[in-house]
């Protein structure tokens, strides 16, 4: 029976997770759209053919390329986006080495500053730039030209321009490393740092530029945020509390389910431990993919999650017997633990959420959750009191009737022996 209800819990769960699966795949489709009409105007005024628009920032990318001499390929680019008020700056650049990512490119950035456009510079993006150093133009190793910046009238889209030259044997152009940012800070001719939020993190593909549509590779990370959410909203944020709420009402009072409650709340716990701890190890290695960038407080919420939730798995092999002098002690501490634990989970998942810019949809959907539950606890709860007052008050009544009914006997009792008088 045990069985049963653990294998029914796993399948609804499955289930859920599938249909999360199939939505997203769905959603990454539907995102493979043109570029915008201003952005296309602009490819016109350059003759730009090829165009695709970039997976974070808003932002779009456009090229042409042609094989030059000695072995390069001379690229020619147009990239645009939003800086928003005030100053501002955006960037475009390649990585030679293995990975696409910030350390190592070199890149080109065009700056908003007071009102005023500054030239279009080069800037060499080095381990240092990441601890503070002042990131200047600089020659970076390749020939650029043609550099400017242009911004579209009404709004606050912004591009810059540039031809390059590549050399073949550091820049392979199917299977480039490119790397796009925004920022809103600058001093000067120099770009300060921008926001670590995951679509910045996350602005980096290797890109295929003899494809028409600009084929690439480095959504695999954001796919798996998305898992590393969904897994561990229905694993830590939803079958645990349900966990929790099945004991709190099922097993003496006001229902008194034995052992149906035991197993339900086995199979839920053991179940979201278990999906949950999938989500935390996934957790884990986009945590060790983001190398120069780490969310502390999450991650170490995540760590305590797990902890306590391996700590209060391990109850059900290692808890006392109910005859041990010490098992009220023990059930203190358990009650405690879950509830704090419940605690933690659901304000680590409201920060994931925000660190995954989710957006409403994902907010909404996790408080939509919450409210269920807590509707379902609060209902019972209500329950609960309702029959504790009822019982009570019957109790009373029939203690009351026991009380008066030897009263009753007793008057009886001397009207017959008056009668006898």
């Amino acid at each position: 029976m045990k069985s049963k209800k653990i294998m029914s819990s796993s399948t609804l769960v499955t289930i859920m997770i599938l249909s999360f699966l199939f939505f997203t795949n769905i959603g990454v489709k539907a995102q493979s759209y043109s570029c915008s009409h201003k952005f296309a105007k602009l490819m016109e005024k350059r003759n730009i053919t090829k165009c695709k628009p970039l997976r974070t920032l808003g932002a779009e990318f456009a090229w042409n390329y042609h094989n030059g001499t000695n072995s390069t390929t001379i690229l020619e680019i147009l990239f645009g986006a939003n800086i928003g008020q005030g100053d501002g700056w955006i960037g475009w650049g390649v990585n030679p080495g293995n990975r696409a990512e910030m350390i190592g490119t070199k890149a080109i950035i065009g700056i908003r500053y007071h009102g005023t456009y500054l030239p279009v510079g080069t800037y060499d993006v080095t381990k240092g730039t990441k601890r503070g150093c002042s990131l200047l133009p600089t020659d970076i190793g390749l020939n650029v030209s043609d550099m400017s910046i242009q911004h579209d009238q009404g709004s606050n889209f912004y591009t810059i321009y540039a031809r390059l030259v590549l050399p073949s044997d550091k820049y392979n152009i199917t299977r480039l490393n490119h790397v796009w940012q925004v920022g809103n800070n600058v001093r000067g001719q120099r770009p300060l740092g921008h926001p670590t939020t995951l679509h910045n993190v996350d602005s980096t593909e290797t890109i295929d530029l003899t494809s028409t549509d600009g084929r690439s590779r480095g959504q695999k990370l954001s796919f798996l945020r998305s898992v590393h959410g969904v897994l561990n909203i229905i694993g830590w944020g939803t079958l645990l509390p349900m966990g929790v709420i099945i004991p709190r009402y099922f097993r003496v009072y006001p229902f008194h389910k034995d052992p149906w409650w035991f197993y339900l709340h086995i199979g839920c716990q053991t179940t979201g431990f278990l999906i949950g701890t999938a989500g935390w190890v996934i957790g884990l290695v986009l945590g060790h993919s983001s190398r120069y960038y780490v969310f502390h407080t999450h991650r170490d919420f995540g760590i305590l999650i797990f902890t306590f939730s391996t700590i209060q798995m391990l109850a059900f092999r290692l808890k006392p017997k109910s005859t041990d002098d010490y098992r009220k002690y023990w059930n203190m501490y358990h009650h405690f633990l879950g509830y704090g634990l419940l605690a933690i989970i659901v304000i680590n998942i409201f920060k994931g959420i925000n660190i995954l810019h989710g957006g409403s949809s994902w907010r909404w959907s996790y408080i939509g959750i919450l409210i269920g539950l807590g509707t379902i606890a609060f209902a019972l709860e209500i329950f609960t009191w309702i029959k504790f007052i009822m019982d009570k008050w019957k109790k009373d009544k029939h203690h009351d009737k026991k009380e008066n009914q030897p009263n009753k006997n007793k008057s009886d009792n001397a009207s017959v022996q008056d009668q006898k008088e």
